[in-house]
């Protein structure tokens, strides 16, 4: 009996199942031709045997970690991955001898020589990906299910699909990139066409879970939806009866029509009027029994999304109170118009189903519960996990000190952030000086090696907006440096290859109001945007100069042209004054770092890796926006040939920088678009209630302006701004500024 299961399983899918460490041993041992002897049962149990000793059994049916073991390990060991790698070297071996028969026979104890492990086992995948090609998990049948899973974990699967979750369904690719499901708090990966035991999901559980089953449904749904080549398609999960079998829900009222949902909407308005009448820096103790009333009726609705927004408005009011340096006015004002924009672009996306509903018209691309956020679990406990830190953001105020470390899976390409928190008080009460930011504790590790490493944890727990806890502990937490490598494994859309690449990502995204929250683009990182990496070859800075006005470092990031021979001699004769002005494209990266009071070393260290001092640059991560139709990057780490510079936890090395204007020539329109914006975020801090007597000459001044640019409609709005002050009207008065931010925003980032 051959065990087609364990031959299809990858490197990429042993990792995943394992972890790197036991593959890369194995690998070596494979290559060194330190093969175990196998023998195969004849219903398909695999034994490898040892030459210390010790036997590994892996029945059919049972995954990696269940396989039994007489070593001492606990759970996964090396030994359950050489089993399978001796495996798949003695078929490939077997399968060369039978296409080949006047080979010569080998002579190790498995039937294969060292040399002849290494030449058949590459060509092992190679075969099987192009015989099989490309399937799809819905294939996997009710039996298949029921073969595979116990009737309690079915039950439960069926009851997590009773709330229609929407899943991202994203086809198989290639041998190296499976089929995989994207839950609202965990992803699920498809490791083998024939087997359900090795799909691998991030929860604690691993295998063998819930979560599995509704990848299996979701994949069976998508297929009535995904046109041909779709990367990615999303899905709001059918309920399942008794049986398994997909039913269709009873028609009930909206996730907006219920008189909850109304509730809810009105008390949300009239918070958000509160702010804008009587401006953000309001006393927030009139404000307090507000926003928990709100949250409460919010999370009773299951609105997710809604929650965090509001979390995080109240987060950006008390970091104003506080004078905080994670404070930013237009991330206020973005913040307020999400929460306005959310539930009313929930409502349309809730239109248009039961618009599609028996119907031959397309269902929209995005589902009401996917825009508030129904049926996202609050938070869930994950198994073996290994992050890779994209950088730090540190941050104080009148009362605390604080950090956010930013981390992407490697496995599931997902962005989270570790948040810690250190009062002063506790500094005061303990009778000393509180210590540098890089050198306090995190997860018992200080943060200066988290900041600039790779974290191993089975203790992490995630939220729904990826915000992560990591316990201390040193046998279940491990910290490695940061390599210049370390980034290699991210894809797109998280790395891009290319200037133009990130821009034409930046470009397609859905709005903010639209999409899952996540917490890397928020109050995090004090800066409103997208978490990306840019990595392509020949990198090279230009421009770097010192914005003293700003208290900014602005630089462009462009890719150097590949120089042959005969181009470096004539580069020779060439100034320097003529390179700069014929290297720099107008279509670079645009880096702008400002200077933080928490982070002293950042800009000198952003200036000394531009520099070249730790060799050439190989990647950058920051938060990334367009912004009159460029890429605008705040970064946060660099990767050079020597090592990786995390900015805001370096030490201050202070260096003469060039002092000059940092000027664009931006156009007239994407000007008078940031003007207005800049006079929303001020009477948003103000309150409207509180203008002077000239404000409505003010208005309408502004409102000319755009109109004779041609912004008619955000003329029109800001128009109404005075009429919508008056009692009768101002309930219309949120709506109106919420659409004119948003118009104006867009106007900024394309004009």
């Amino acid at each position: 009996m051959i065990r087609e299961d364990l031959l299809e399983l990858t490197p990429e899918a042993l990792t995943a199942l394992a972890n790197a460490g036991f593959v890369k041993r194995a690998q070596k041992d494979i290559a060194a031709g330190l093969l175990p002897r196998l023998d195969t049962a004849e219903d398909g149990t695999v034994a490898a045997h040892f030459d210390d000793g010790v036997v590994t059994r892996l029945p059919p049916g049972r995954t990696l970690r269940d396989a039994a073991c007489t070593c001492p390990a606990g759970s996964m060991c090396r030994h359950r991955v050489m089993l399978v790698l001796a495996y798949q070297a003695r078929h490939a071996a077997a399968t060369a001898t039978a296409s080949a028969p006047a080979q010569a026979p080998s002579t190790s104890a498995s039937g294969l020589g060292p040399e002849d492990t290494t030449a058949t086992a590459p060509a092992l995948h190679d075969t099987a990906e192009a015989d099989a090609g490309a399937w799809t998990p819905a294939r996997f049948d009710d039996a298949a299910l029921a073969a595979s899973f116990a009737p309690s974990v079915l039950a439960q699967a069926a009851r997590l699909a009773a709330a229609r979750p929407v899943i991202a369904v994203q086809p198989w690719r290639a041998a190296s990139v499976p089929p995989a499901a994207r839950l609202p708090m965990c992803s699920v990966r498809f490791f083998s066409r024939r087997s359900l035991v090795h799909a691998r999901c991030d929860c604690k559980q691993g295998t063998g879970c819930a979560h599995v089953v509704l990848a299996v449904w979701a994949f069976r749904d998508a297929e009535a939806l995904a046109p041909a080549g779709a990367p990615e398609v999303m899905v709001a999960v059918r309920p399942r009866g008794d049986d398994g079998r997909a039913v269709d829900a009873a028609e009930a009222d909206g996730l907006l029509d219920s008189a909850p949902a109304r509730a809810a909407r009105a008390q949300l308005e009239a918070l958000l009027l509160a702010v804008w009448m009587d401006g953000s820096g309001q006393p927030l103790l009139a404000l307090s029994a507000r926003v928990e009333a709100l949250r409460a009726q919010v999370q009773a609705l299951g609105w997710r999304w809604v929650d965090d927004g509001i979390d995080e408005l109240w987060q950006l009011l008390q970091a104003q109170q506080a004078r905080s340096s994670r404070f930013d006015a237009q991330r206020l004002l973005a913040v307020m118009a999400e929460l306005w924009a959310r539930p009313c672009a929930a409502g349309h996306a809730e239109l248009a189903e039961q618009a599609a509903t028996g119907r031959a018209t397309p269902r929209p691309p995005l589902h009401a519960s996917q825009i508030l956020g129904v049926g996202v679990q609050g938070e869930v406990a994950l198994d073996h996990l290994r992050l890779v830190s994209l950088g730090a953001a540190l941050w104080s105020d009148e009362t605390a000190d604080g950090a956010d470390v930013l981390f992407a899976d490697p496995d599931t390409q997902a962005v989270t952030v570790l948040e810690r928190r250190w009062p002063r008080a506790a500094d005061a009460a303990a009778g000393g000086a509180a210590p540098p930011l890089a050198s306090r504790r995190v997860a018992g590790f200080p943060l200066r090696q988290v900041a600039a490493g790779q974290v191993i944890t089975k203790t992490a727990t995630r939220r729904a907006n990826g915000l992560i806890d990591i316990g201390a502990g040193a046998r279940q937490t491990g910290v490695m440096p940061l390599s210049p490598t370390a980034w290699d494994e991210l894809v797109a859309p998280l790395r891009q290859g290319s200037v133009a690449g990130l821009v034409a990502q930046l470009a397609a995204a859905l709005p903010d109001f639209a999409t899952p929250r996540q917490a890397a683009a928020g109050a995090a990182t004090g800066t409103a945007g997208q978490l990306h990496v840019l990595a392509f070859e020949r990198m090279a800075a230009a421009d770097v100069q010192w914005d003293a006005a700003a208290q900014a470092l602005h630089a462009d990031l462009f890719q150097a042209p590949a120089l042959d021979a005969a181009s470096a001699a004539s580069d020779d004769d060439t100034t320097g004054e003529g390179d700069d002005a014929t290297v720099r494209p107008v279509d670079g990266l645009r880096l702008t770092l400002p200077h933080r009071a928490a982070s002293p070393g950042a800009v000198d260290a952003l200036a000394r890796a531009l520099a070249g001092e730790w060799g050439a640059l190989r990647a950058v991560a920051g938060i990334a926006r367009l912004r009159h139709g460029r890429a605008v990057m705040e970064p946060l780490a660099l990767l050079t040939v020597q090592r990786a510079v995390v900015l805001q936890i370096e030490a201050p090395a202070p260096q003469p920088l060039a002092l000059r204007q940092a000027t664009d020539d931006l156009p007239a329109l994407a000007l008078l678009a940031s003007d207005t914006l800049g006079l929303l975020a001020q009477w948003l801090r103000q309150g409207l209630r509180h203008q002077s007597a000239s404000h409505a000459a003010r208005v309408q001044a502004q409102a000319d302006r755009l109109a004779q640019a041609g912004l008619t409609r955000c003329a029109a709005l800001l128009r109404a701004l005075p009429e919508d002050l008056r009692a009768a009207r101002q309930p219309a008065l949120v709506g109106h500024l919420a659409t004119l931010g948003l118009l104006l925003q867009g106007v900024v980032q394309q004009a």
